[in-house]
């Protein structure tokens, strides 16, 4: 029995759910592959999973085995990987992580010069705005806005991570616009859906500080759902700069209160990546065409003005 082999075709068969999918997937036949996980289940002595005419499962064995195999295959495909890359360009699978808004934004548009450069790598996106667990997830780096994370990872600061209070042009001049941070109280905006059902603004000025629970018509998780409420005039609105500086620049919205700082504005922008990945030529080349890409100062500020 090749092990390798019948790890794979098992490993497919558990992440596809049945036997002629998985089959397809690795361009074997059918009955090449059930002879290989029927060789791998003999030889561990114990069956990995249940079958029925209408659906495959993994036993409780099969799911332990899922996971010690996945992980087996990655640690092999990692090794190639890494003498591939001390011969050559950087090449292989890159796992990467981006929160949800930042990928469609920020990276996403970056794609194809980062390809062009790097005809080598194949990447595989996870968008998300969870703080996913790099050996859990099998990746190899994910971006993260505000604190990087636990302290065992290796950290690279890509750009700050700066919120501003920003508003359409047209609502800043037909509400006459806030003169100080307590202003807002009386006026229309948009916040995140928090586990409280209270919106809190902070704002600093020299040696003042003011805190301010807000109102509006809209409350989302999704931060692109409130530029788009924003943009429509319906509110104020705390935003990251990465994600309305174009809007800022090209006046579709105004900043408001300038002078003042946003507390716990957000931090900075990291790249993260785990120990072992240290040296990686892939993950170099892509955080490195991140930065390149994002600038310094950010790309996106270059029209926004001021930050106190």
């Amino acid at each position: 029995m090749d092990q390798l082999a019948a790890m794979r075709s098992f490993l497919a068969v558990a992440e596809e759910g049945g036997f002629a999918s998985a089959a397809r997937r690795l361009g074997l036949a059918t009955s090449s592959l059930t002879r290989q996980v029927d060789a791998l289940e003999t030889h561990l002595g114990t069956k990995l999973l249940n079958r029925s005419t209408r659906s495959v499962t993994l036993t409780d064995a099969g799911e332990t085995y899922r996971h010690s195999a996945a992980h087996a295959l990655d640690t092999l495909r990692e090794a190639d990987g890494a003498v591939k890359e001390a011969g050559g360009a950087p090449s292989g699978l890159l796992r990467i992580s981006l929160p949800v808004a930042f990928a469609r934004v920020i990276v996403a548009p970056t794609l194809g010069a980062f390809a062009a450069a790097n005809p080598e790598i194949t990447l595989e996106i996870t968008a998300s705005d969870s703080v996913v667990n790099l050996v859990d997830e099998r990746l190899d780096v994910a971006i993260r806005l505000g604190p990087p994370g636990e302290g065992s990872l290796l950290i690279r600061r890509l750009a700050p991570h700066r919120r501003v209070l920003c508003a359409a042009p047209d609502l800043v001049q037909q509400s006459g616009g806030p003169e100080r941070p307590e202003d807002l109280a009386d006026l229309p905006c948009l916040g995140f859906t928090q586990v409280t059902t209270r919106t809190v603004w902070r704002f600093g000025k020299d040696d003042q500080t003011s805190e301010i629970e807000v109102h509006g018509p809209i409350r989302a998780t999704n931060s692109e759902i409130l530029r788009e409420a924003a943009l429509a005039g319906l509110g104020y609105l705390l935003m990251p700069t990465w994600l309305v500086g174009r809007d800022i620049g090209e006046g579709r919205l105004q900043r408001v209160l300038p002078d003042w700082q946003v507390v716990d504005g957000g931090g900075a922008i990291h790249a993260v990546t785990l120990p072992n990945r240290r040296g990686s030529r892939k993950v170099a080349a892509f955080v490195d065409h991140l930065r390149a890409t994002i600038g310094d100062p950010p790309v996106w500020e270059h029209d926004i003005g001021h930050m106190p």
